[in-house]
């Protein structure tokens, strides 16, 4: 009798468990999107008055300048990774004394990369005149801004650092409630200096005084939300030999971040070496749709990485596969919506938004849609990689990088900016595509990947069959000129997003268990 009186209990507090991790997700998510949609606004207005009144030279200096800090930012070595893995176990135990030394640890690490990360960084100040030769601005402008966003990054190896705590505690919207709203303010303050001043001087400037003001806010949060935690740098140091799984992990993820920087960071400088700052402009147009989009996806599932990571640590094998395959259903889904209403949205967009000058070749276009489709689907098998602590697969994101750059150069140099594109999907093909599931089931899940080839053969054959259906009947029944004025595009767009959304969506839940149980789930939640 006390043993079925102890299950029960046990049942009661693991219930209790996923639903507060449920409302942290969902939390997320709100907060997420409510500041996703403010600063979606302001940033497409802010992009148009800068490039406008600042050029296109200016905002492509912007872009290859934080690339090249993105580079900088790879002496983190992964350890803001490193150490949310391992936060998730004592934050499930609640163990104050075991988080706390955690933080110290972290807090002592960042400190020595962020002493690191200063010195390249000066070695690099010494070779802007070189690298800039060809550029229309004075050094001493150039200096100030590299100088400017090397401060901004640097706060957050001496300053920020405990923000880590709140992101591996499903707190993110703490951090985005804080950050977002330091950003809207510095980009309405920037409208307004640039719009009297044309200066990019006051512009920077801002910049770095947002970066400043959000660290001081940011810190007074988290002392108010863990007053419990003491956490001391000096002491980090003595701390680290007692969790040596912190230095095992981020050996294993630096070479991941490697990988990362090459998908992310290298484009703006391979266009910038091949081609022009002119185009990185262009080209950064494009990415910032591309990612405002992608950054909604994200927002929608913000905490849920954390939620697995979690999950995981249960153990209850049936429960994570179930999740599993509700995820893999969700990310092929809004891959799918993203990519078509992409197709269909971007150029008319830009015509209204920028004008057709700033237009990029179609075959461009096309590869950034596949590129687009590889980055939104492979979300789910990241969250269960992160969640299970599979980081030792090294030599693949050496490949990756390494594939990546050699027919990003290649193709830099022969085909201009489709080459660089296409060297990114080559990369995310091999590794992301077929490598990284197959570790997951082999060495997470110790199943045969069988199963996940045959769903995936079964999402794309959805994916397509959407796109045939929609397109047809697009083209039947809608006879709306997007390009014609906002309104217009705002019409279409809803009329796309509509019919291809339900088309993928019937399609999926007439044939997916996984997108099944996924709406089952949601229509619960809402019960409830």
């Amino acid at each position: 009798m006390c043993t079925f009186e102890l299950k029960i209990s046990f049942n009661k507090i693991s219930q209790y468990m996923v639903e507060t991790r449920s409302e942290k997700s969902l939390k997320n998510a709100r907060v997420n999107l409510i500041f996703y949609f403010i600063t979606l606004f302001i940033s497409f207005i802010s992009r148009k008055v800068f490039l406008d009144l600042l050029g296109a030279d200016f905002m492509g200096l912007v872009g290859t300048l934080q690339s090249i800090l993105g580079f900088l930012n790879l002496a983190e070595l992964g350890v803001g990774t490193a150490i949310g893995y391992v936060l998730y176990k004592p934050l499930f135990q609640k163990n104050h004394l075991k988080i706390s030394e955690i933080i110290s640890v972290f807090g002592y690490l960042y400190r020595k990369i962020g002493q690191i990360i200063l010195i390249l960084g000066v070695i690099i100040a010494i070779l802007i005149p070189f690298i800039f030769k060809k550029s229309e601005f004075p050094v001493e402008g150039i200096y100030f801004a590299y100088f400017s966003f090397l401060t901004s990054s640097l706060l957050s190896y001496f300053v920020n650092y405990k923000q880590t705590l709140l992101s591996a505690d499903q707190k993110n919207y703490v951090i985005t409630a804080y950050f977002q709203t330091s950003n809207i303010v510095k980009i309405l303050l920037q409208i307004l200096v640039t719009h009297y001043t044309k200066n990019y001087v006051f512009w920077i400037s801002l910049e770095l005084a947002s970066g400043l003001i959000y660290s001081i806010i940011v810190n007074l949060k988290i002392k108010q939300v863990y007053p419990w935690l003491s956490s001391e740098v000096k002491a980090g140091s003595m701390l680290l030999t007692k969790y040596p799984e912190v230095v095992k992990y981020t050996k294993q993820l630096f070479i991941h971040k490697i990988a990362s920087f090459a998908q992310f960071q290298m484009s703006n400088i391979l266009i910038f070496s091949f081609i022009s700052l002119k185009i990185v402009a262009y080209f950064g147009n494009y990415t910032l749709i591309i990612s405002k989009l992608s950054l909604l996806v994200n927002k929608i599932m913000d905490g849920t990485g954390a939620g697995v990571g979690n999950l995981i640590a249960e153990g209850d094998k049936r429960k994570i596969k179930r999740v599993y395959w509700e995820l893999t259903s969700l990310r092929f889904y809004l891959g799918g919506v993203i990519v078509f209403s992409l197709y269909h949205l971007i150029a008319p967009f830009i015509t209204l938004w920028l004008g057709k000058e700033y237009l990029l070749d179609n075959t461009i276009f096309i590869l950034l849609l596949v590129q687009t489709y590889i980055l939104q689907t492979r979300g789910a098998n990241d969250m269960f990689l992160f969640g299970y602590g599979l980081f030792n697969d090294i030599w693949a994101p050496l490949t990756e990088t390494l594939v990546t750059l050699i027919v990003s150069v290649i193709g830099g140099y022969f085909f201009g900016l489709s080459g660089i594109i296409s060297g990114s999907i080559v990369g995310l093909l091999l590794i992301v595509g077929i490598w990284k599931p197959y570790f997951l089931f082999r060495s997470g899940f110790n199943e045969s990947i069988r199963l996940y080839w045959l769903s995936i053969l079964k999402f794309l054959v959805i994916f397509f069959l959407s796109w045939i259906v929609s397109s047809f009947i697009i083209s039947k029944i809608v006879f709306i000129n997007p390009s014609s004025s906002y309104l217009s595009w705002i019409l279409y767009a809803i009329f796309v997003l509509f019919v291809f959304g339900i088309t993928q969506f019937f399609l999926m839940y007439t044939t997916e268990q996984g997108m099944r149980d996924l709406i089952l789930r949601i229509k619960n939640k809402l019960l409830n």
